[in-house]
């Protein structure tokens, strides 16, 4: 939203970027829209487990940020995952189930110095 549009409203000067796990993405956009955020939903992949993601975009004035933040730890939890890793020392490459934390969101917060809807 821009700031022209509503003068009311505090400016836009944050982009808060967040990489969040697929199964959390629902309820982290629906907490951030009851708020008032507008946010922008984008598919992502994980690099290291190859986990699909959704990354978030969001943009906000700096006196929300907490906000938005506190949105995201409410619905974006950490879990524990197995992952087969084979045993090296193995005569045969017997995989052994291995934990692996993943989830919760990751957030980028870039100061944004211009923007314009046309």
């Amino acid at each position: 939203m821009n700031s022209e549009a509503n003068p009311s409203s505090p400016p836009v000067n944050r982009l808060f970027l967040a990489v969040v796990q697929a199964q959390d993405a629902d309820g982290a956009v629906s907490a951030l829209e009851r708020r008032g955020f507008t946010v922008t939903r984008l598919p992502s992949q994980g690099g290291f487990l190859g986990r699909r993601n959704a990354t978030l975009l969001v943009g906000l004035p700096e006196i929300r940020e907490e906000q938005a933040l506190q949105d995201l730890r409410e619905t974006c939890r950490q879990r524990v995952e197995y992952i087969a890793v084979p045993l090296e020392s193995a005569p045969l490459a017997l995989p052994v189930p291995t934990p692996v934390t993943v989830g919760g969101a990751t957030v980028f917060s870039l100061v944004v110095e211009h923007f314009e809807e046309v």
